[in-house]
């Protein structure tokens, strides 16, 4: 993998590196006489060395006050809180934020919007629906063999009947009596 030369020094570097570390193409490697790499090899080498040679700086948060006198570890404890405070303060004016009155207006807002477009939107559709469209049955009388095909009688007196259908169970009733 490479490395940045910062690194080679023992020293810890802060830029990341813009430009990919080169990997080895199956020409490079047949003329070395290594193994022809796969696809998935490939792709991990490359992550692993990209990984290597971008270093990033990590923010270094500390809580306990460095040693020392009683004055000094209370001022810096202060200075910390201060800094904390004004970060969140910087924050807040960054997004700003709104109270809970406007949120709770916000939100009652968004509902009657929903229900003035979405209630006429689902009316009209459903009056579409009941007007307009066809209500496809099951047709009437004998079905096809095809589809009264039954590997299995059914587990009750009537066999031959579906569970519902009242017709044929009446027609067995009678043939039974």
């Amino acid at each position: 993998a490479n490395i940045n030369a910062a690194q080679k020094q023992g020293r810890s570097s802060t830029t990341t590196s813009c430009q990919p570390p080169t990997l080895p193409t199956n020409n490079e490697q047949r003329e070395s006489n290594q193994p022809a790499m796969s696809f998935v090899a490939r792709s991990a080498a490359g992550l692993m060395a990209r990984r290597a040679a971008v270093t990033t700086t990590r923010r270094n948060v500390r809580t306990v006050p460095r040693l020392g006198t009683p004055e000094e570890m209370q001022a810096e404890a202060i200075a910390q809180i201060r800094a904390r405070v004004a970060y969140q303060k910087e924050l807040l004016e960054a997004n700003p934020h709104k109270s809970h009155s406007e949120e709770w207006t916000e939100l009652w807002t968004w509902i009657k919007v929903s229900i003035l477009v979405c209630a006429p939107i689902c009316t009209v559709a459903m009056a579409k629906d009941l007007i307009i469209m066809e209500h496809e049955h099951r047709p009437h009388g004998a079905l096809p063999e095809y589809m009264g095909i039954r590997n299995k009688e059914f587990p009750w007196e009537c066999d031959q009947c579906d569970l519902l259908d009242s017709e044929c169970w009446k027609k067995c009733r009678a043939e039974k009596a």
